[in-house]
Parts: C-alpha cells; sequence; structure tokens
C-alpha cells in the first residue's frame, strides 16, 4: 500500500507536476515521485468561422503548387546526393509536394559514427531534460505549428483534415506528452536495499543507435517511431517514407528547434534495402523500430540473425506488421451499428490501415438487412484515394467464380490514385481476400448459417497469419465475460492513446498482435473462446 502528500506545481505550458511523498509496503522503497499530469490532446472541429479552420486554409494555400525541398540531414549538415526523388500529392500527382534525395551507403555510415559519438553524452543527461524537449515539441505542435502539419499530412498522405487532424495532430502530441510523462515517473520504482547496502536502479539507452523505420499512413507513428528512442537516452537514425516526406521533416525540424542536440536523430530518406543491409552491417546496432509490412520486417529481422556475431550488443527489434481486421456479426447485433461501423472502418483513409477492417463474417439471417444498409451508404461515398496493387485484387474478383463485387469496383489513376469503394461477396471463406492484406477500400463479406458461429470464429483466427485487430458485433450476453472495455464504440480501429478501447493485447512472434482470447465487442465485453 502506498500513502502519498502531493503538492501541484506547474512546469510548463501543458504540463502540471505533482511531487508525492510515497511510503509503499511492497517490493519497493520508501521514494520521493514526482507524478506528471497530462491529458489527450482535444480533436478540434474546424467549424465555419473557427480560428483552427482559418489558419488551416491559410496552411493549404501556402502549399498550392509549392515544391518543398528536403535532403538529408546528418548533425547539422544539409546533404545531398545524386540520387533524387519527389514526394507526389496522391489526389494531383502532377504536384510535386517535395523534392528529395536518398542517402547512400556511405553517408548512413557516416551518420552512424555521429550518433555513436554523440550517443553517451545524450544518455548522461538526465530524462527530466530530454522529457522538456518532447514536452516542448507537443505544446510547438498542439499550437503555432498545428496548421503547418494538419496541411502536409493532408496535401502529401490524401488525408482529409479529421484524419489529419486525429492523427498528425492530436495522437502525435499524445504520443510526446504520455512518453515523457511515462519516462520520468519510470524512475520511481527502485528495489528495496538489503542490510549495509543501497539499491538504486538506474535506466540508460542502448549501446549503439537505433534504426527507425516509418510508415507513409500515419505522421504521427513516424515522429513517435524516432522520438521516443532519443527520449528515452537513444541515437536515432529515422527513415522517413517517401510519401510521408514533408509532414516527417517538419516534425524532425520542430523537435531540433525545441532543443533536440544535432546528431541525437539522423534525418535519412533512403532506399529500404540500402538502409536496411547498412544499418544491420554496423556492428553498433543497438535496435531496429519498425512499423511496415511484414516481408520487410523479416527481411530485417533475418538480416539481424545472420549477422548476430558482429554486433557489440544484442539488437532489440520491435515491430508492428500489418493486419487483417475482421468485424464478426452474431445474430444478436444491431444492424444500423454493425453498418455505421464497418462502412467507416473499411473504407475511411481509402482502408490504408493495418487496423482498417478488410473482411467480414455475417449471419445468413441477417445479410440481407445488412446488405441493403451497405450499398445504400455506399451510393453516398465519394471515390478517395489509393491504387497499385489493389486493382490487381479488384480485376481478380471480376474474375473469380468464388467472388462476387456487389458494389464499386473501379479505379482511376489519370490525374490522382483513386479506387472506388469496393464490397465483395465470397463464397469461400479460405479466399486468398480473405487472409491476405490488401491495404486499400476493399471489403470482403462472407455470409454464414447462423447456428455456425462458434465454427465461424474458429475460422477467423485460423485463416489469417495476422492478428492485429477485430471485432464483434452482439448484444447477447451469453456471448460475454467480465466486462473489459464498457464502450459504445463501433468502430474497430478507433482508440486514444492511454485510452484502452482495443481490447486485448497477446505478444507472439507476430510482434504486435491481438488474438481470439479477448476482443473489443459491441457490448463492452470480453469475448471467451468458443
Amino acid at each position: 500500500m502506498c500513502v502519498c502528500v502531493s503538492v501541484s506545481v506547474c512546469v510548463c505550458v501543458s504540463v502540471c507536476v505533482c511531487v508525492c511523498v510515497c511510503v509503499c509496503v511492497c517490493r519497493f522503497k520508501t521514494f520521493p515521485c514526482a507524478a506528471v499530469e497530462v491529458k489527450n490532446e482535444p480533436i478540434l472541429s474546424f467549424k465555419e468561422g473557427s480560428h483552427e479552420r482559418v489558419e488551416l486554409l491559410k496552411a493549404l494555400a501556402s502549399l498550392k503548387g509549392r515544391t518543398e525541398e528536403i535532403p538529408c540531414v546528418v548533425g547539422d549538415e544539409h546533404v545531398w546526393t545524386k540520387d533524387i526523388r519527389y514526394q507526389l500529392s496522391p489526389f494531383n500527382h502532377s504536384h510535386k509536394v517535395a523534392k528529395f534525395c536518398y542517402a547512400d551507403k556511405e553517408l548512413i555510415n557516416k551518420a552512424i559514427a555521429a550518433s555513436v559519438a554523440a550517443r553517451k553524452e545524450w544518455d548522461l543527461k538526465p530524462v527530466e531534460d530530454r522529457a522538456q524537449i518532447i514536452f516542448k515539441a507537443a505544446d510547438v505542435i498542439s499550437g503555432p505549428r498545428r496548421a503547418e502539419i494538419l496541411a502536409k499530412t493532408m496535401i502529401g498522405q490524401g488525408k482529409t483534415v479529421v484524419q489529419a487532424e486525429i492523427d498528425a495532430a492530436a495522437e502525435l502530441i499524445d504520443f510526446f506528452r504520455f512518453n515523457a510523462k511515462h519516462a520520468i515517473e519510470l524512475q520511481r520504482q527502485q528495489p528495496l536495499d538489503a542490510e549495509g547496502s543501497t539499491n538504486t536502479l538506474l535506466y540508460r539507452g542502448l549501446e549503439g543507435f537505433v534504426a527507425a523505420v516509418a510508415p507513409f499512413n500515419f505522421t504521427a507513428i513516424g515522429g513517435n517511431l524516432a522520438g521516443t528512442p532519443a527520449l528515452m537516452g537513444n541515437v536515432v537514425l529515422w527513415k522517413p517514407s517517401d510519401t510521408a516526406m514533408s509532414a516527417s521533416y517538419s516534425v524532425y525540424k520542430i523537435l531540433r528547434e525545441c532543443g533536440m542536440p544535432p546528431n541525437i536523430i539522423q534525418f535519412l530518406p533512403a532506399d529500404g534495402p540500402v538502409f536496411g543491409d547498412a544499418v544491420t552491417a554496423s556492428e553498433h546496432l543497438a535496435g531496429i523500430n519498425f512499423t511496415g509490412s511484414m516481408p520487410t520486417f523479416k527481411r530485417l529481422w533475418k538480416q539481424v540473425a545472420q549477422n548476430l556475431d558482429i554486433y557489440r550488443t544484442f539488437p532489440r527489434l520491435a515491430g508492428e506488421c500489418g493486419g487483417k481486421n475482421f468485424h464478426f456479426v452474431h445474430t444478436s447485433a444491431e444492424v444500423q451499428s454493425v453498418v455505421t461501423g464497418t462502412i467507416r472502418s473499411a473504407f475511411e483513409y481509402g482502408g490504408q490501415k493495418c487496423s482498417a477492417c478488410s473482411r467480414m463474417y455475417v449471419p445468413d439471417s441477417l445479410w440481407p438487412q445488412i446488405k441493403e444498409q451497405l450499398l445504400a451508404i455506399h451510393k453516398d461515398i465519394r471515390v478517395g484515394d489509393s491504387f497499385g496493387r489493389i486493382k490487381k485484387w479488384l480485376e481478380r474478383a471480376k474474375s473469380s467464380p468464388n467472388l462476387k463485387v456487389i458494389a464499386g469496383g473501379n479505379c482511376d489513376d489519370k490525374k490522382g490514385y483513386f479506387v472506388e469503394p469496393t464490397i465483395i461477396e465470397t463464397r469461400d471463406p479460405q479466399d486468398a481476400i480473405m487472409n491476405e492484406e490488401i491495404f486499400g477500400p476493399v471489403l470482403a463479406v462472407y455470409v454464414y448459417p447462423e447456428k455456425d458461429y462458434r465454427e465461424v470464429l474458429r475460422l477467423i483466427d485460423a485463416t489469417s497469419p495476422y492478428a492485429l485487430t477485430g471485432f464483434v458485433h452482439q448484444r447477447a450476453l451469453y456471448l460475454s465475460g467480465t466486462p473489459n472495455n464498457d464502450s459504445e464504440q463501433n468502430v474497430s480501429e478507433d482508440q486514444t492513446t492511454c485510452d484502452h478501447k482495443f481490447s486485448a493485447v497477446c505478444f507472439v512472434w507476430q510482434v504486435q498482435t491481438t488474438n481470439l482470447e479477448v476482443l473489443t465487442t459491441s457490448s463492452g465485453g470480453r469475448l471467451r473462446r468458443p
């Protein structure tokens, strides 16, 4: 048990520190602790005439027709190589959003050497000092640079204002604030002293550098993959995504402007295999922080394993590797909740999320109602952005005897990369469309006999190697056990930082995953494996 006396002290724009003296009767000794209070960043509405709308429109106008030049940055040196690339706006690929260059192997190795040289001094800084940089960056993004980050995410990554606000503003700010809070509070826990000795636990960064490999679809994830290891005393080589370059560079510049020293985070656009080969061949590799495809992460893991004898330490690998989010509909489900939740989950941001619903299991007794409402809403959806490999899936769906396109199915790349939101009915629950990640606005539906719902739940678990997210629509209490979320939510991918609306996390080889032991349900309960 703990007895606490607290005094609140405000130390920065948005952070209030509560200094507590706690007496703990447990595994830890009596210790002073500093509790940092932070809250989730409010999501702005951008209503007509609002200040945030006016500022955003100005920022969007300033980017119209403009091409930003983005170099590789090693320390304070801005470097241009001969390998020039462009970030194109996905909804108007005649607009070159950014001109940038790829770092070559020589430059990557130079960045590694500079980072390793700077590591010790950075790691010895008190965590409170490092955290203040992150807190300040969060405040800057929350305030004067919010419109800039949003505009670059919207134009460069094809997001609506709502999607950009949730990602590039609210989530990134929350990542920075909550991670800085937890970094400070982590030091509270100290081991008991033995007789005649004092035990102290010190947290330090890894002995080497961390490679941060970021995805295209979330500005917040890129900033978090690079910023959080730096917060914890590490030096980082940040490889931003080619198609999120402009917004990522703004995040990097804000971190530097808020006090991040040179050589702590190196900004290195690069070809994926070149970057991967260079970092995994360095004896100083200490960690890889990754979000992206499973094949890419497997390749990096294999390279680390093959080079294990050259490293000065054992590199730590953390990765989030896609998903095949399912919606399972029980006969007790509320149809309107099923339809609205599935439409939003499947088609928001063109389905370009690892948590986007891409497969659905519906009882035959409810399918006529659900199908009718899905098609009615589908008519009002305007075509959004995405292309490439998705076109192949649509062509396959039109030619396969097991698949039937019941809505959408068209694509157009004349001006932008546009794919119509598509709903496909399948007779075969084991078809590739039910187990392979598409990363686009494509929803496959399997209609199952109502009485077979237990077998279908087992089928869902066995169908795909992905197990990141899932959602059970139901109102039958016998499907629920101990209440877990008590949430009115009906969208499977929604969650805010430190808000547990995603249900369970089960750590297996797939790195970040969720399994059928515990799933979000529309009654806010827990689903026991049948």
